[in-house]
């Protein structure tokens, strides 16, 4: 799918909040795949998975998640917790009249379908996530653990300390942001002080080769000059509330899961996956983050065989 051809999006209610959903697939209502993407991105993140898997026979479900795009974008930090993330997905299923559904996660994506998993196990029939592992929750919240550990500037710690700064840089800058920071095959460089991210939004020049089209870039670009910054950010506000919200949850994951890594990408690889998510199977692309959107046909390859496998009669 192009800029062009990309559905055209539903406005639907979910959980007090209207979300923008993108569907392809209709004709195969009763087989659904919810794809949920990460930061800063949107649903056109999965413009390459939407064709490839309603071939595959699914009805693919891609929502633009709360604080993104056309959705809705609510005042308050706390309306962007672990529960109201993952209680608009459950909502979503209630409205298409489905009872559980494959979840597909990408970066803050697959951290909402980790959650989702462990507080509504019973709506997830299978897991595949993208880029981030499962976060074992350990014994100090994670913004805590973060700041300890990386300092002040690290981009998690500094939009929870700071509330706004870097809002408003991404909001001033907000083409060159995305374009600086959807590259691929970066060459090394110096870390510098400061925050990377804010750095990186007032860089001149980018680094490393574009990962998308002009036309796919102005989609992302319009959407989030329309939208701002803020909402997105918030999801990062909530991280120590979601690790007492995550408290009582059964920690393992028991549902068939796919885990797909980039083997440039510098989110850390868990060390004790399958402790946590037992019927796991692992795939590595040589690829950074953006695994979708960098290699889009060995990522297709890899979730239909393993949808296809997991859907063959034992």
């Amino acid at each position: 799918m192009t800029s062009t051809d990309f559905p055209e999006p539903t406005l639907v209610p979910v959980n007090g909040v209207e979300l923008e959903v993108f569907e392809t697939g209709r004709e195969n209502a009763g087989k659904p795949i919810v794809l949920c993407h990460g930061w800063p991105e949107h649903a056109f993140s999965w413009r390459h998975q939407m064709p490839a898997l309603a071939a595959a026979g699914y009805h693919v479900i891609a929502p633009n998640q709360r604080g993104y795009g056309r959705s809705s974008r609510p005042d308050e930090v706390t309306d962007y917790d672990i529960a109201h993330l993952s209680g608009d997905l459950v909502a979503l299923l209630d409205h298409y009249g489905y009872e559980d559904a494959t979840f597909v996660g990408h970066d803050w994506g697959a951290f909402v379908v980790w959650g989702l998993t462990l507080l509504h196990p019973d709506r997830v029939n299978k897991v595949i996530n993208l880029s981030l592992p499962y976060q074992e929750r350990g014994e100090k919240p994670w913004i805590e653990f973060m700041e300890a550990v990386l300092g002040g500037d690290f981009y998690f710690v500094h939009f929870n300390r700071q509330p706004g700064v870097a809002d408003a840089v991404f909001d001033d800058n907000t083409f060159r942001f995305l374009r600086n920071l959807y590259r691929k095959n970066e060459p090394p460089a110096e870390p510098q002080p400061g925050m990377a991210l804010i750095n990186l939004a007032r860089a001149d020049a980018p680094r490393g080769e574009p990962i998308m089209s002009d036309s796919e870039l102005a989609v992302l670009v319009s959407a989030f000059e329309t939208s701002g910054f803020t909402g997105t950010i918030n999801w990062y506000r909530n991280l120590d509330r979601n690790w007492h919200l995550l408290a009582h949850a059964d920690p393992i994951i028991h549902q068939p899961t796919l885990m797909i890594y980039g083997d440039r990408d510098l989110v850390a690889r868990s060390e004790n996956l399958a402790e946590f998510v037992p019927n796991v199977e692992v795939v590595s692309l040589d690829c950074g983050h953006w695994i979708q959107q960098e290699k889009p046909e060995e990522t297709n390859r890899v979730i239909t065989k393993w949808l296809e496998h997991q859907d063959r009669p034992s």
